[in-house]
């Protein structure tokens, strides 16, 4: 799951990265008003960390509640928690009002901040659920497991990732580009070689078919991939 941490706090946005990191989230930090907007305009995020206050290019303060106001006049369908150290009811209704999922006042424990986020994607991209359900196989997300026919699915981390990513995105074709930017971020470059991707399919097919799973994942010729639920192709 891909976040924006928009944070000026150096420290603390690497401590939050760091610790999300290791919960499986990939983490994309800025540190002011002028980068995160250009930011919240160019990508999609399945959740994004917002301070309030927040410093501008020019060296003056910006509000981050003008960057929700973007992402409302925009249609985006981002989750946004603001953590803030501000504690006045008139911020938490205005976030809230402006389209803020949750609100967290620093300071804040780190598994909190990580359950929160959780709980925002769920209910955003899963309506809700702890697990979902694909035909033959079942993802825990909160334990971050996935069984089988046959038990428990061993799955790297990415291999994980990019499952919860096709079935979040199931029956519809997904592009290459899509899934570096989602499972690796800016973290590595797009370019035309992606054989790290056909790796990664090759493996998640190969585990979930072993498993006792028909074989969900189907090429697109010249767009990209679909993860089939509902009327699978026959296990070949």
């Amino acid at each position: 799951m891909k976040l924006l941490v928009i944070e000026d706090e150096i420290e603390l946005s690497g401590s939050i990265c760091s610790y999300l990191k290791r919960d499986n989230f990939l983490c994309d930090p800025v540190f002011n008003f002028n980068d995160a907007m250009d930011r919240v305009k160019a990508r999609d995020y399945d959740c994004i960390l917002l301070d309030i206050s927040l410093p501008k290019n020019n060296g003056q303060m910006g509000n981050g509640l003008n960057i929700l106001n973007e992402l409302k006049q925009l249609g985006k369908a981002d989750g946004v928690l603001i953590i803030s150290a501000k504690n006045s009811l008139n911020d938490k209704l205005q976030g809230l009002n402006l389209g803020a999922d949750d609100y967290l006042t620093k300071p804040f424990h780190l598994p909190e901040l990580s359950a929160r986020v959780a709980a925002i994607i769920r209910r955003k991209c899963f309506d809700g659920k702890n697990k979902l359900v694909a035909d033959d196989f079942v993802i825990d997300l909160q334990d971050k497991i996935v069984k089988g026919e046959k038990g428990t699915i061993d799955l790297t981390r990415k291999e994980y990732e990019l499952l919860v990513y096709f079935v979040s995105n199931k029956n519809k074709v997904v592009t290459k580009e899509a899934i570096v930017e989602h499972l690796w971020g800016e973290q590595i470059d797009m370019n035309d070689n992606h054989d790290f991707i056909y790796t990664h399919l090759k493996n998640l097919r190969k585990k979930l078919m072993q498993a006792g799973c028909a074989n969900h994942i189907s090429v697109i010729y010249g767009m990209g991939y679909k993860f089939n639920v509902g009327g699978n192709e026959k296990k070949k």
